[in-house]
């Protein structure tokens, strides 16, 4: 298993001091999110790249229907090529509750579905070069070679996270065609709360059964651990493991302490040894 740092706030200075400390405490990737209005995230990773060296660096999430494909795509190929290749790039449907609506974005869930599928085919195909068009819902793109960026280092492309609604087939194979699953769970009345423990062994066992290959892919958990007890938080992490989890990322969004998230950074991952 690999663990994740997820910024709950701060700017770009505060993101490359915390991803440094991050990379010397042993986390495996550091993250930020990506709000509708706020803090830009890509400036703080870039931040973040230039003060580390191995750490993966990646956004939780980007919510790829109200962004730009083709922005995004120049940003990532960009940082990817920055940071030597570790980037990490998560995508959903993102939460309309953040303020969609203030800055007039669409909130329906169908429609931001179908751009969230559109966006993914044009950032992977603006990834591997030009020439590339496409003609879609939403999207309409022709191939230009004016200003080409180099494509990203990782190939055969940016590993992309994409959240999963379990079990909405549409939803679990959209995510499965990528790199990694973020799970979620659908109630009875279909609306998505966080993956649980009980219920990430069937959502496994969905990966393996609808995917060919499954040696390179990830399953993404989320949670808090005490970074003052190692064996308990230790202990915590496990049965995720066991369940099928590949990263555990810790996540405190209610904390916004600078002092009190740095001190949870500089007492490292919740690692068996």
């Amino acid at each position: 298993m690999q663990f994740g740092f997820i910024l709950p706030f701060g700017d770009a200075r505060t993101a490359a001091e915390l991803a440094h400390i991050a990379e010397m405490e042993g986390w495996d990737g550091f993250f930020m999110w990506e709000p509708v209005w706020g803090i830009d995230p890509w400036v703080g990773l870039a931040a973040a790249a230039m003060r580390t060296s191995t750490i993966r660096l990646g956004t939780m999430l980007t919510p790829l229907p109200i962004r730009k494909p083709w922005k995004l795509a120049s940003e990532t190929a960009t940082l990817d090529n920055l940071s030597g290749g570790r980037l990490i790039l998560s995508v959903g449907l993102g939460a309309p509750e953040t303020g969609f609506a203030r800055f007039g974005e669409d909130t329906d869930r169908k429609r931001r579905a179908a751009r969230l599928d559109e966006g993914l085919h044009v950032l992977t195909g603006l990834w591997a070069g030009q020439p590339f068009s496409f003609e879609g819902e939403y999207y309409h793109l022709q191939p230009t070679d004016f200003s080409v960026p180099p494509p990203p280092v990782q190939q055969p492309r940016i590993p992309i996270w994409v959240v999963g609604a379990y079990p909405s087939h549409k939803s679990m194979q959209r995510a499965l065609r990528y790199d990694g699953l973020i799970p979620n769970v659908l109630d009875a009345e279909g609306k998505a709360g966080n993956v649980t423990l009980e219920a990430l062994p069937a959502i496994a066992k969905y990966v393996r059964e609808h995917r060919a290959n499954t040696d390179s892919y990830q399953i993404i958990a989320e949670g808090l651990t005490s970074g003052s007890d190692r064996p308990a938080a230790a202990a915590k992490v496990q049965p995720w493991q066991d369940a099928g989890a590949t990263w555990w990322l810790e996540s405190n969004w209610e904390e916004k302490d600078f002092a009190a998230i740095a001190h949870r950074v500089r007492q490292g991952p919740p690692r068996y040894t």
